[in-house]
């Protein structure tokens, strides 16, 4: 590692997170952990962490991410959520990788073809999110019972995505519904794998009858999915809308203990004394107003880092960031640092969840804002590993 910035991925909180799940709703059959975009830029060295905690499926956006797990397991099965062409369809089948069917045109492509070695399918509902999937019972029966007759084609799982948490919303009763009255026309017991809840019904929710499988995603990475009572005013509302919507058997809080595993850090490259009347950065941004120290630190917006994180910890004392480039940040402070000083932009101080809350923004886009450029540190059982992605 040249560059003294990078991201710091703790593995045994990754594993103790996915124990603790599993331990807290151990009604399920198959834990899917979703690793989009890079683990949720966790980075996919750190599947071995999740698979060593329980995880058995696997879970990825594209078949380009499918085909870089590979790299790290051979074995694990990994569904791609996203539907893929019908010419890449051999590479999902010689790498172990299951696709998605959310069409009866896919259906379609897939009867014109045949395999030599078994095609795993999971075949997607859409119940209500209008994103991707079988709107209605006939075209989704047509699909699934023309796909099952063909040879070495397995249809071995089914599922649906909820776009809400239905705390106090309607919507996750009338997907649930939904669901339910378009697999209505299919036996849901001939099918393996049955799966619709994400990390945020599972924990407020009862699972659900016919499902063995659910969806792990920001909850591995240390997001306990609690939901504040709120004051006064906020728990009279949702009561009221629960009252009026028939919603039942919801939970705001679990009994889960999960940490965060994603750190950033850099160090202190250069610093100077500025003097009242100076300023720092692009455009003279942060006019100086007293006397104080500016430190330089390697990692900027490139990396996803901006001066609207506004705090740092170095040495255990909170510092400013008063400007940002490309590349680097500017940070403040009364008291003199040091080349080589550590620079924490997030960790036990400053979590991902609270940047998130900084920026005004939800905790997956903060964690999907940081760049490929950032070398990973892995941290298991005491020992570390770098890896560049």
């Amino acid at each position: 590692m040249y560059r003294p910035t990078y991201i710091r991925i703790n593995g045994d909180n990754l594993e103790s997170n996915v124990k603790n799940i599993i331990k807290n709703y151990p009604s399920y059959k198959y834990y899917f952990g979703v690793v989009k975009n890079n683990a949720y830029h966790h980075g996919f060295y750190s599947v071995k962490y999740l698979i060593n905690g329980g995880v058995n499926y696997l879970a990825v956006s594209s078949l380009e991410e499918a085909l870089e797990i590979r790299k790290y397991n051979t074995e694990i099965p990994i569904l791609i959520l996203e539907p893929i062409k019908p010419e890449f369809i051999f590479d999902a089948i010689n790498n172990n990788i299951t696709i998605t069917v959310s069409s009866m045109d896919q259906a379609n492509d897939i009867t014109m073809m045949s395999f030599k070695d078994k095609l795993k399918i999971h075949l997607k509902v859409d119940s209500g999110m209008n994103r991707l999937g079988f709107k209605d019972k006939t075209r989704l029966s047509r699909a699934y019972h023309v796909l099952r007759v063909m040879k070495n084609v397995e249809v071995e799982g089914i599922y649906t995505h909820f776009s809400t948490s239905g705390v106090q919303d309607r919507y996750y009763n009338e997907f649930l519904e939904r669901f339910r009255k378009i697999t209505s026309s299919i036996d849901l017991s001939e099918i393996k794998i049955v799966h619709a809840d994400r990390s945020i019904t599972l924990t407020t929710h009862d699972k659900i009858q016919e499902v063995n499988g659910v969806r792990l995603g920001i909850i591995m990475y240390g997001f306990d999915q609690k939901i504040p009572e709120g004051n006064f005013f906020r728990k009279l509302k949702r009561k009221f809308l629960q009252k009026e919507l028939d919603i039942t058997n919801v939970h705001l809080s679990n009994n889960l203990k999960l940490k965060y595993a994603f750190n950033v850090s850099s160090e202190v490259i250069e610093f100077r004394r500025a003097v009242t009347g100076e300023a720092v950065g692009y455009g003279q941004s942060f006019k100086v107003n007293y006397p104080m120290y500016i430190a330089t630190v390697p990692i900027g917006y490139a990396d996803g880092v901006t001066k609207e994180f506004s705090k740092v910890v170095v040495n255990g004392r909170i510092c400013k960031i008063v400007a940002d480039s490309m590349d680097m940040i500017m940070i403040a402070s009364e008291k003199l640092f040091r080349v080589g000083d550590k620079v924490v932009i997030i960790g036990p101080d400053f979590t991902i969840r609270d940047i998130s809350r900084r920026l005004g923004e939800n905790a997956y886009h903060t964690l999907n804002r940081f760049s490929t450029r950032l070398a990973y540190i892995y941290e298991y059982k005491g020992e570390r590993i770098e890896v560049k992605y």
